[in-house]
């Protein structure tokens, strides 16, 4: 008996040792998956959030990832131990911590270069986390083969480490995403996680020598000076979501007289409100969005119509229709309830005005009652691009089941000019439930360039090729239909868009 209870005593630090082993694992796996989710939102201000800029971070990161495997194997049959662990977790903080200074070096080059989106979002998640992926890779194969050294069940240690190692991302990318960053903000998030790194590596240099302890105290601590000094732990966002980096800016400059503000998502100005005058569309496209519905009824119908808007943004449009039309009733679904309190809080919106729905506007309106509205307007934008699921087929046909005989359906979309393919292939989306499908500019460029498109979508044709405007600015609009017919890709190259096959590619490539 008491042969047993000493065998247990001997064992217990190896127990302990192991489970310590695996909670490391899981712990370093989870920060770097912590750290791939919070690259998104840091790169967003500058280039966007956009399937290439995802494509950058999962890459560049499993590229570390896998390298730091590899270098971490190979320092395990070289005599790795664990002290070598915990210099690999103390300076997976410390580069954890530099991306941010890393951020405020790159960003005004990178921004000041002719690169394109591709090249230019590789650039920052190369620049930023490459490294500290690499070092975080070390630790698991350095961890597993200590923990082999004392348990020799290869296949159980092997599989549980993987398993820990898999389980750590799962948790730091849920967590990431649905709670962190929204509530701590994206900078904190990365100081929190160089700290815990740090914090991590302590147990394993217990027996390191004075000089790697000061030389390793020294590095963390020269990236905290070195990045407090270049403003890196200042976000350049006002309010921070799961879904965008938002600002709120003067714009009065933009507006003949008072004062305006407007709404940044990311980096791109996505709506002007007038303090005073609620009507001022300042933007062309939105003041054509809603020319083209006056165009559309007559005076006797326009006081009282039923809007949908898939998208809110700065509200610009559904504000315009309150205080012109008292008498017409606003459904809005906005994806981003941090936006509607950015606006209502800095931007002159009441949102008591709308009926509002925080949620995806896709499917708020397939919740909303058939033949209910009398327009739809489809203003969502994620960085340039229109959300995919709201340009298909699919989309178009639910669209047209929610319009009231004689609606009619807007949209806006940025492509090139003059051959707009993404334009060309809506248009004929939406060719296929609607009968009269036009295409309008606000000026016909002498140059190849990036153009805001709108397209009006009825059952019955606006007579005037060109649209003088009858409020706000005086402005007028073309019909650009017969052009975008004869120039560029003819129509019956391109398909329509449908849920399972939408080719969009962004224009800034």
């Amino acid at each position: 008996m008491l042969r047993v209870r000493e065998v247990g005593l001997k064992q217990n630090p190896y127990k302990r040792r192991l489970v310590w082993y695996g909670l490391t694992v899981f712990l370093s796996s989870a920060i770097l998956l912590v750290l791939e989710i919070t690259a998104g939102r840091l790169i967003a201000p500058y280039v966007g959030v956009t399937i290439y800029s995802w494509t950058s971070i999962i890459g560049v990161i499993l590229a570390g990832l896998s390298l730091g495997n590899w270098l971490g194997g190979h320092w395990a049959d070289r005599g790795g131990d664990e002290r070598s662990t915990g210099i690999a977790l103390a300076l997976s903080g410390a580069f954890s911590l530099l991306s941010l200074l890393t951020l405020t070096v790159i960003a005004p080059a990178l921004q000041a270069s002719s690169l394109n989106l591709v090249s230019a979002s590789f650039l920052y998640v190369l620049a930023m986390f490459f490294i500290p992926s690499l070092l975080l890779g070390i630790p698991t194969p350095l961890l597993t083969t200590l923990a082999l050294k004392i348990d020799n069940r290869t296949g159980h240690i092997v599989g549980r480490m993987h398993a820990l190692a898999a389980l750590g991302s799962i948790v730091g990318t849920f967590l990431t995403g649905f709670i962190l960053i929204q509530y701590l903000g994206s900078r904190s998030v990365i100081i929190i996680s160089s700290l815990i790194l740090f914090l991590l590596s302590l147990p394993f240099l217990r027996n390191a020598s004075k000089k790697v302890l000061v030389a390793l105290v020294t590095t963390v601590s020269l990236a905290a000076v070195l990045t407090e000094l270049n403003q890196g732990f200042k976000s350049p966002c006002e309010f921070e979501s799961s879904y965008f980096c938002l600002r709120v800016v003067n714009a009065s400059e933009q507006a003949p007289f008072g004062n305006a503000t407007g709404l940044v998502l990311d980096h791109l100005l996505h709506g002007i409100n007038h303090e005073t005058e609620a009507e001022m569309l300042i933007s062309p496209y939105v003041h054509l969005m809603q020319e083209l519905v006056m165009q559309h009824f007559d005076a006797t119908e326009l006081a009282g119509l039923h809007y949908f808007f898939a998208g809110g943004g700065s509200y610009t449009q559904p504000r315009a229709v309150r205080h012109g039309t008292p008498e017409s009733t606003i459904t809005v679904a906005e994806l981003d309830p941090t936006v509607t309190r950015a606006v209502s809080n800095r931007m002159y919106v009441d949102p008591a005005e709308f009926k509002i729905y925080h949620g995806d506007a896709r499917t708020t309106l397939f919740r909303q009652p058939m033949a209910q509205f009398d327009v739809i307007v489809t203003d969502a934008f994620h960085d340039i691009a229109i959300p995919y699921h709201l340009v298909t087929l699919e989309y178009v046909r639910l669209a047209k089941s929610k319009l009231k005989p004689g609606g009619i359906l807007t949209t806006n979309v940025v492509d090139a000019f003059p051959d707009p393919r993404m334009v060309k292939s809506l248009v004929k989306t939406l060719q296929q439930e609607f009968s009269q499908v036009d295409v309008w500019l606000d000026q016909i460029p002498k140059l190849p360039q990036r153009m805001t498109y709108v397209i009006s979508a009825s059952e019955s044709r606006i007579e005037n090729d060109v649209i003088e405007s009858q409020r706000g600015f005086k402005r007028r609009w073309f019909r650009v239909n017969n052009p975008l017919s004869n120039t560029g890709t003819p129509y019956t190259e391109l398909p329509f868009f449908t849920d399972d096959f939408v080719p969009v590619k962004d224009s800034r490539q």
